[in-house]
């Protein structure tokens, strides 16, 4: 079922560097439609747009993306704030042969950015600069996340994804950060490129440490982010200013934090 939105208010943070004078505008004329997704395997067949077309974001939900070589098996967990092309590439000739498949953990909405947006947002270069900058963040996650697998311990593995992924979607609390995500072993196995098994063996041994802990509203993370992590995302961003250089660590100390309004808002 398709509805229309106003993009900007349904996520700010994309206009946050049009020019005042231009934003109240920005907000009214960028309407665009958005569909709503139930949970479960997701065909995106019905979704597919124009090569001119940008893409779908994600409004809210839990998106994720499977893909398997000769058995075995890695995931991308997405979210609110990703811009995808489930479609791009889809058609290509590999020479290893390849499955990818789509799954919704939650219900979701995806807003369309078709030929129609595109010409409305083609007004507003910030606008478009945003968008790119979302692929790219995606990119850097991914790109972390191959870092983060090729630890040699499972339950070292699983310890970093926990605090790579409360970066973005963690609650802090009196007694932790609270991880609002509810993930099957199957799917964390995915996400750390491991196996089941092994993945439920090493949630014990956290959850003996006290380091992570089951509960009805996702995982309870104690004490800190493991140092592993941190030096995986220690980042040095040098300010032009005065050419000295400046590390900014996230809300846990740990990286990038919230990337979106909605996300700051519940940090």
């Amino acid at each position: 079922m398709f509805t229309r939105v106003h993009l900007l208010r349904e996520d700010p943070d994309l206009g946050a560097h049009i020019p005042p004078s231009e934003q109240s505008w920005a907000v009214e004329h960028c309407v665009v439609h958005a569909i709503n997704l139930p949970r479960g395997t997701w065909n995106h067949v019905e979704t597919q747009m124009s090569p001119a077309a940008i893409g779908l974001l994600v409004l809210d939900g839990l998106l994720i993306r499977r893909v398997g070589v000769d058995g075995r098996f890695g995931a991308e967990l997405l979210g609110e704030g990703d811009l995808l092309r489930p479609w791009h590439g889809e058609d290509l000739e590999s020479t290893l042969p390849q499955t990818t498949g789509w799954k919704l953990v939650t219900g979701a909405r995806l807003a369309v950015l078709d030929e129609r947006a595109a010409a409305r947002m083609a007004r507003y270069p910030a606008l478009i600069g945003a968008i790119a900058g979302r692929a790219l963040d995606r990119a850097r996650r991914l790109a972390l996340m191959m870092a983060i697998i090729h630890h040699p311990r499972i339950d070292v593995r699983l310890h970093m994804l926990f605090w790579h992924l409360a970066d973005r979607w963690g609650h802090v609390r009196r007694d932790g950060v609270i991880l609002p995500l509810n993930l099957s072993h199957s799917v964390l196995a995915d996400l750390i490129a491991a196996q089941r098994p092994s993945v439920t063996g090493a949630l014990g041994k956290l959850t003996e440490r006290g380091l992570v802990v089951s509960e009805p509203a996702g995982w309870l993370l104690g004490g800190g982010p493991p140092g592993e992590l941190l030096e995986l995302q220690e980042v040095e961003v040098t300010d032009p200013g005065n050419g000295d250089g400046d590390h900014r660590p996230s809300r846990f100390s740990s990286g990038v934090g919230p990337t979106t309004t909605k996300e700051r808002e519940r940090a």
